[in-house]
This record gives structure tokens, sequence and C-alpha cells, in this order.
């Protein structure tokens, strides 16, 4: 009768692999990859680098929290702004931050959207966004109040920011 050969023995679990972000340092708020390219918009624009399916939050911007009156001190006579008003007293300035989502640009016909949760300046994708599209939102009110022209080429495009 032929003998049946013992298993072998369980392997022992792997220690949990060390975090590779450092103490004090918060983590990547981006959930699907964004590349920073030249824009037919405006200077630099942020890209889908994969897929980005309709209804997902792509990711978020960071920067300096600051009053609301010192973000619009610093916007005055600037073309480019990266601020974002959160409250009627709070803003962030992405003017310095590293996160790619700071050079969305404005559209009229927008495939993303820019929510203010918690605290937080979040972009949701509108609709499925195919790589290499550039993502953009529609900016709303701005720090340019009607000054600026409009440069997105959209269908019905309101021509100013």
């Amino acid at each position: 009768m032929p003998r049946l050969a013992s298993l072998p023995p369980a392997p022992t679990p792997a220690a949990p692999a060390a975090s590779t972000r450092a103490k004090g340092v918060p983590s990547d708020p981006q959930k699907y990859a964004v590349a920073v390219k030249p824009s037919r918009i405006d200077g630099q624009g942020a890209f889908a680098a994969e897929p980005v399916p309709a209804r997902r939050k792509i990711g978020e911007i960071r920067g300096e929290a600051v009053s609301v009156r010192e973000a619009r001190r610093r916007a005055k006579g600037r073309e480019r702004i990266m601020i974002v008003e959160l409250s009627e007293t709070r803003a962030i300035d992405a003017t310095h931050s590293s996160d790619p989502l700071r050079f969305t640009n404005h559209s009229c016909r927008p495939n993303a959207a820019m929510r203010i949760r918690q605290g937080r300046v979040e972009f949701y994708a509108m609709r499925d966004i195919a790589p290499g599209e550039e993502i953009t939102v529609n900016y709303g009110e701005t720090h340019h109040e009607g000054r600026l022209a409009c440069r997105c080429g959209a269908p019905g495009c309101v021509g100013r920011l």
C-alpha cells in the first residue's frame, strides 16, 4: 500500500512590511496617476496617466493654510492663481504644493469636479477619463472676477473667468 507523504509545514507569516512613509510626512493624496504636461488651455495642465472611472476620487491638492483675506491679497495681479477658498475665513494656497492636481485647468465643459470636504480640496471624475486626457474642472467664481479670458475652447464657453 502506498504511503502518503506528510504535508510541508505551513509557512510562517511574514513580518508586516515597514511603512515606506516617513513619520510625520503625509501620505500621497493621489488615488490615480496624474502627469503634469503642457496644456492647450493654459500653461501646464494635469493629465490622467491611467484610466479614471466615473465618480471616482482622482486625488486632492494640499497647500499652505491662509486666511481668505491673505489669499485675496496674494491673488491680486496674478494671472495664475492656485488658491482655493475653503470657507468664508480659510483658504489653501497651493502655489508651492507638489500635488499635480494643482495644475488642473478650467473648462466650461469639465470632466471632473472639485469638492471641499472636511477642509480638503478633492477632485472627482464626472465621467470616465482616458489616459492622456487633460483633467479639467469648472472653477465657478474666481479671484479673476471676469477679467481673464477663458481659453477652454469648449462648445458654449462663457468666455471669461
